[in-house]
Order: C-alpha cells, then sequence, then structure tokens
C-alpha cells in the first residue's frame, strides 16, 4: 500500500468551519463537529482550512486558532491535515510553519490564488516552502478556484523534492489529468499519491487509479464512499455506481444556480443531517434560498438521509 495512504486513509475530510449569526468562528461548534465526524467514522483523516471550510475568507488567526482546536479535539484519533496555502509565499511559508508548531506534519498547500502565476511561478512558490518549512506537502491543484492549472510537467519537476509527496486535483475541470499526474511522477517518485479532490467524480477517478478522495460530502456520506472505495475493489462495479448515484444527485444539488462554492447550501444539509448548528457561509457567499433548499433536502429525504 501507498505509504500516504496507509497512514492518512482513503477518505480526507475537509472541515466546514461553523459561525455564528455574526459570521464568527465558531470554535466549540467546530470541536462539536469533529466528535461527531470521528465517532460516526465518516473520515480517515481531517483538513482544517481547506476550501469546504472557506479558508479564503478566514483570517491567518483564524486559521491557526482552527488548526489548534483540530489538534486538541481529534486527540489522536485521526490525523490533522492543515491547509495553509494563501496568495503570497511568504504567508503560505508562515501558516505551514505555524501548523507544524502545533504538531501537524503534512500540509494541503493550494495553488496561489487570484494573481494567476506562470508554471514556473508555481514551481518557485512550492520549491520555496520544500525548502523552508518541515512540513510534508500536498500539493492542492483547483484551477477553477485559483484561475491556473498546475501542469503535469511541473508536477514531476516538484515530485523530486522529498517533502512534496502527493496532490489533490479537483478533477471535474480536466478528468484525465490524475492519469497524467501518474505517468509524471512514476518515475520520480513511486510513492507520489494522487488523490481526487471532487466528489462527482470519484467513480471516474478511481478507475484511473486514484488513490483516495477529498471529500466535503463525507459530513454526511462518508459511509457511502468507502463502501464505494470498497466494492471497487471486490470488482462490483455496479454496487460501486448504485452506491455513487445518490452522492452525485446530492452534490450536483449543491451547485444550484452557478454557485461554484457549494457552502451555502451545503451548511444547511449538514445541519439538517448532523443536527449540529453550523451557521451561514461567510460573505459573500450568499445564503441559500428556500427553493434551493427544497431541492437539496428533498434529495436527502428521498434517500433515506432525513
Amino acid at each position: 500500500m501507498n505509504h500516504f495512504v496507509e497512514k492518512y486513509g482513503q477518505i480526507l475530510l475537509p472541515l466546514i468551519t461553523p459561525f455564528d449569526a455574526n459570521e464568527d468562528v465558531d470554535y466549540g461548534r467546530y470541536a462539536e463537529l469533529i466528535e461527531y465526524l470521528i465517532k460516526e467514522e465518516l473520515c480517515d483523516s481531517l483538513i482544517v482550512t481547506g476550501t469546504t471550510g472557506e479558508a479564503s475568507l478566514l483570517t491567518f488567526d483564524e486559521r491557526v486558532k482552527l488548526m489548534e482546536t483540530a489538534v486538541k479535539a481529534a486527540a489522536g484519533r485521526k490525523p490533522v491535515i492543515a491547509g495553509t496555502g494563501c496568495a503570497s509565499t511568504k504567508e503560505t511559508i508562515s501558516l505551514t510553519n505555524k501548523a507544524v508548531e502545533l504538531g501537524i506534519e503534512t500540509c494541503l498547500v493550494v495553488c496561489p490564488f487570484y494573481n494567476k502565476p506562470t508554471q514556473e511561478g508555481l514551481y518557485l512558490h512550492f520549491k520555496a516552502l520544500a525548502e523552508s518549512t518541515k512540513a510534508n506537502i500536498m500539493l492542492y491543484n483547483i484551477p477553477i478556484f485559483v484561475g491556473v492549472n498546475l501542469e503535469a510537467e511541473t508536477v514531476r519537476r516538484l515530485a523530486a523534492f522529498p517533502s512534496i509527496i502527493g496532490i489533490k486535483d479537483e478533477a471535474g475541470i480536466n478528468p484525465t489529468q490524475v492519469t497524467d499526474f501518474f505517468l509524471a511522477t512514476r518515475d520520480v517518485d513511486p510513492e507520489f499519491a494522487v488523490y481526487n479532490g471532487d466528489d462527482v467524480m470519484l467513480l471516474p477517478t478511481i478507475v484511473q487509479g486514484a488513490m483516495g478522495l477529498v471529500s466535503g460530502g463525507s459530513h454526511i456520506f462518508g459511509h457511502e464512499v468507502r463502501a464505494i472505495f470498497k466494492a471497487f475493489a471486490e470488482g462490483d462495479n455496479e454496487k460501486a455506481k448504485e452506491l455513487f448515484v445518490p452522492i452525485y444527485r446530492f452534490c450536483k444539488s449543491t451547485g444550484q444556480n452557478g454557485r461554484i462554492l457549494p457552502n451555502s447550501i451545503l451548511r444547511p444539509a449538514i445541519e439538517a443531517v448532523t443536527g449540529i448548528k453550523l451557521g451561514p457561509a461567510r460573505s459573500p457567499l450568499a445564503p441559500a434560498t428556500d427553493e434551493e433548499m427544497k431541492v437539496t433536502l428533498g434529495i436527502l429525504k428521498e434517500i433515506g438521509k432525513l
């Protein structure tokens, strides 16, 4: 088994960040959510301040405190991975070093957002990070948000750094790129981990060899995701497809009306299933409408989650 998979598992869950009515982070609810996810066995590892956690809308200090809260709440029962990507290299290094100080070994680092660097800029960014921190780095490619794609050749160059150990790819943008990453890195680092980061691409990327899933949907569907991996490994493709369709329908519903980040709909859906108050998405994300929630909650009821 791949070393990364052996340590962190197949289901990496990017935690929703709870907010109160004033959009302040609710750290108590965060700990409550972590306790629920661990007790229900919905994931193998927890990711703090990823895209699902609305990292780009959090302050540096909020992200550090969420890491502290997660490490304490998990209490060694599940590995904690920190999302530490920022718009600048300097801040990314600072936040990654804070995570290391808290005892977090692996950081998920998104490509710098807003400034759209070249491939050489991306290479130099991650090179500087690898040379300035003690963290293991999982690259995070999500061009739909950051505006640039981390190309396979750049990933090949970065895989030569011992601390750059894998990549999460938002595979909905380029469904075959998972294979490109495998081909680019296999001779540089045979242990390089390739994960899919898009719930609706779970089945297509499993076929390509994706080792696991970074899954916001696992707040609700963690057992089903695990069962899909098991069914596929056992050659039961029909069962895998049967289990996948409800997840696909639900996740597609959280993108109604052109929403790219699903949190406005995902939050109340998770609340409805778990009973844990998560609050609204942070501005400028618009709240879910009654019409949108009727669709999403209707799907959850239809498939037996409510």
